[in-house]
């Protein structure tokens, strides 16, 4: 389990206040209840035996970057991972979702699936605890098109699998997905990461990356999926970004070409037009070499004291360089533990 301070989540007061005028509850900062659930995990041993690997971030922000390159390393270093798929504790398939969606439109309330609600966290807490214990638990898949639901036996698009036992002796437990982070009056999810990472880019790239994801590889209409951006927004705001607070390493994707109107970008910046920003909470924690880093990396630079800013071409490399001594000492520690 992770030993994390309760810290003030910072909301812009015009979104506030936007939000709040069409009757959105908004919190800005954790309620005293949440506090001292995140408090008690000063007193808790982290999990060495079967650490736990969070990265969380909204639909379209690039967390299956973080995957590749973990995925990488786990060829590497010969760890047998548990992956799990966020998408995987959405509540409901995709007909009945849409059908809530329809109910909550027609009440003129918000629902998404940022919404917690919508979801099935505390299966995906008791997995958590389940995992940092003993090393099992719990888990299914999310069919997202043809393809996938081919692979588990021709599976509708939208429809879950069967709950199924996590592989046995895996190394660690490795979850990508939107609530990684979240802490409610009822749950604490990151108490039980062992590393902790938020992956954020500039918001209208964010966007520009689900238009087209969705779109290009789901066959969404853009207006569909326009109107699923504005539909989660109070979401985004109450439930996505508090997360990004409480990480351990936040990974921020930022456009060097102009990306002020998203719904009607024809491409998505490359790699090439962009900067990473990499702010990584506690160096010494995570013994992380940043002299090592620029010198590895050409055109990176310190923006702040914990924060590296790397050419958004050789964000791959970066993560491997940053995550490679991380896991290494993990698997040390779980060898002794």
């Amino acid at each position: 389990m992770r030993s994390k301070g309760a810290r003030r989540h910072g909301t812009g007061d015009g979104i506030v206040a936007s939000l709040s005028a069409v009757g959105q509850p908004v919190a800005t900062e954790l309620s005293a209840q949440q506090s001292e659930r995140i408090t008690a995990g000063n007193t808790a041993v982290m999990s060495k035996k079967h650490p736990i690997i969070v990265t969380t971030g909204s639909s379209g922000a690039g967390t299956t970057t973080v995957k590749t390159a973990f995925e990488h390393l786990f060829m590497r270093l010969n760890i047998k991972a548990a992956i799990i798929e966020g998408d995987s504790y959405h509540r409901y398939d995709r007909t009945e979702m849409r059908r809530r969606i329809a109910r909550a439109n027609a009440l003129q309330e918000h629902f998404s699936h940022f919404s917690i609600q919508a979801n099935v966290l505390d299966e995906l807490e008791a997995l958590f605890r389940q995992y940092g214990k003993d090393g099992t638990g719990r888990r299914r898949h999310y069919i997202h098109d043809d393809e996938e639901g081919a692979r588990f036996g021709g599976l509708k698009p939208g429809t879950f699998t069967e709950w199924e036992d996590l592989p046995p002796d895996t190394d660690l437990l490795f979850y990508e997905g939107l609530h990684g982070a979240v802490v409610t009056d009822t749950l604490n999810l990151p108490q039980y990461a062992d590393l902790l990472i938020g992956v954020v880019p500039i918001l209208n790239l964010e966007w520009i990356q689900k238009i087209h994801r969705d779109t290009a590889e789901r066959g969404y209409k853009p207006e569909d999926v326009t109107d699923t951006i504005l539909r989660r927004m109070p979401d985004y705001v109450t439930v996505i970004t508090p997360q990004f607070a409480l990480t351990d390493i936040n990974f921020q994707r930022v456009p060097t070409v102009d990306t002020s109107n998203p719904f009607i970008a024809r491409d998505i910046p490359t790699a090439d037009e962009s900067l990473v920003i990499i702010r990584i909470n506690d160096p010494e924690k995570f013994g992380v070499d940043f002299p090592g880093l620029l010198s590895m990396v050409q055109n990176s630079f310190m923006s702040r004291w914990n924060t590296v800013v790397v050419p958004g071409g050789k964000v791959g490399m970066a993560m491997e360089i940053i995550f490679r001594p991380i896991l290494e000492r993990m698997m040390e520690q779980r060898r002794a533990a």
